[in-house]
């Protein structure tokens, strides 16, 4: 399996992603957002959480328009696998490749706690290593989390089962609960709690790593 972990100005979740990937076995390309074109050979592409651009004009609305952005975009168009967390989630709806927006927290403030997630469906390969309704525990790590959409596409999120992770108790005012959904495909996965802060157990959980590992196995049996 070989991953590229895009690198923005402001990108602070970055190596901790390549770690993540790292021990589940994979090759690690890290690429600058000037770069136009990805490593050859890559399956995976992982867009990090941090504050891309400096959160400047909206989150992920300049790391959108970078030149790293136009070959993530064909990557995915080609049937390729995608993952944003965090920052990363906000690039993938700016990029329109995932839909909907990420607005203010409704209590306004920052949020960096642990919080319960519930697994919507285990049909894709980010979700394939939990059961479906599983709980598991995420770290989460930001201001700008409040998942929206209208209500005909969370309806189409829902009848299609592209929703991929719900809060337990909803800490920034997302629509539906939602933490995390999936392109029409399955293989574009954007979610806010940070999976590559629960990939160890010095960090003081190990929920994330199932993620890691059945990306790892899927695309090995592949």
């Amino acid at each position: 399996m070989h991953v590229a972990v895009i690198v923005f100005p402001g990108s602070n979740c970055d190596r901790d992603l390549a770690v993540a990937f790292r021990e589940a076995g994979a090759k690690v390309s890290m690429v600058w957002h000037k770069d136009d074109a990805l490593p050859e050979g890559v399956d995976i592409v992982g867009v990090p959480g941090g504050f891309s651009y400096g959160d400047y004009l909206r989150c992920g609305a300049i790391a959108a328009q970078s030149p790293v952005c136009g070959a993530v975009r064909e990557h995915a168009a080609r049937g390729g696998f995608v993952i944003g967390i965090c920052n990363g989630f906000q690039v993938l709806t700016e990029t329109q490749m995932l839909p909907g927006a990420l607005l203010r927290n409704a209590g306004l403030k920052y949020i960096c706690k642990t919080v319960g997630l519930n697994v919507a469906t285990a049909d894709s390969v980010f979700t394939s290593g939990y059961g479906e309704g599983a709980q598991i525990a995420i770290p989460i790590a930001h201001h700008d989390g409040n998942y929206y959409a209208d209500a005909e596409t969370v309806a189409r999120l829902e009848g299609e089962g592209r929703v991929a992770f719900r809060y337990v108790e909803n800490p920034n005012g997302s629509v539906a609960d939602i933490a995390g959904i999936l392109s029409e495909n399955r293989r574009v996965l954007g979610m806010m709690p940070h999976p590559e802060r629960a990939a160890d157990a010095g960090h003081g959980g190990t929920d994330g790593a199932a993620m890691f590992r059945a990306l790892a196995d899927s695309l090995a049996t592949a």
